[in-house]
């Protein structure tokens, strides 16, 4: 009866950083009028937050206390990309009323999230939160645990990953696109850490779900990875 009431499927997208996941996850939402919902954006948020207010890293009952005061959303903005294909649009990640989209992109928060997610309180507040905004359905949702813990009975699971070097590689690029002066060890080393912070928390760790579709991006364009999910899919 629960999954008859809902609005749509629930389409869950997980694996590493740096593989692919948000850019999809957008593609798929515009195209088939989905709620797009970028879980790790949602950690930076409370990770940039922290850091402003000088929380550190391990402290577990300060960082819960800290979500559980604000409100995080997040807002689809979808339109026409350069070219006028379906990946226009971006998510906009708003704590209370300010827009923090811009500011939770570096390596420093992305370090801060990494951690602070590992954190047993955090993540089942943060959980709560994912449970309530998707349970209606019609939602992308990415992340690490999304499709083993968050909705292990999501209608579509995916488990998109890509090399440590390929993942480098692009997360190197977009860094340098926004101005950002980084060196590429710099980025695989930074890559790597947050692999072992996600692949070793004893809550929800990063695992691929044992009925996950796994569609490894190394060697595929972006195009190539929706098609493939989108016949999955199926509708």
């Amino acid at each position: 009866m629960g999954q008859m009431a809902k609005k749509g499927l629930i389409i869950a997208i997980d694996g590493p950083s740096a593989a692919g996941k948000s850019t999809v996850g957008k593609i798929l939402a515009r195209r088939y009028h989905y709620t797009y919902i970028d879980t790790g954006a949602m950690y930076r948020a409370l990770a940039l937050k922290a850091m402003q207010a000088g929380i550190a890293e391990d402290d577990e009952v300060s960082l819960t206390d800290l979500l559980h005061r604000n409100t995080i959303s997040l807002q689809n903005v979808f339109g026409e990309g350069k070219q006028g294909k379906e990946g226009g649009g971006h998510l906009r990640i708003l704590w209370n009323s300010e827009d923090v989209t811009s500011m939770i992109r570096t390596q420093q928060v992305g370090m801060m999230a990494s951690k602070i997610s590992a954190l047993p309180g955090v993540r089942l507040a943060m959980v709560e939160i994912q449970r309530q905004i998707g349970r209606q359905g019609a939602v992308v949702m990415d992340g690490r645990d999304i499709g083993s813990f968050v909705f292990p009975e999501a209608d579509k699971k995916f488990f998109l990953d890509a090399s440590l070097e390929e993942r480098a590689r692009r997360r190197f690029e977009e860094l340098r696109q926004k101005g950002m002066e980084v060196s590429f060890q710099e980025v695989m080393a930074d890559l790597a850490a947050r692999d072992r912070n996600d692949q070793s928390r004893q809550l929800a760790p990063l695992v691929k779900s044992e009925d996950a579709i796994v569609i490894d991006s190394t060697h595929r364009g972006i195009e190539e990875v929706v098609e493939i999910m989108v016949r999955e899919i199926g509708i």
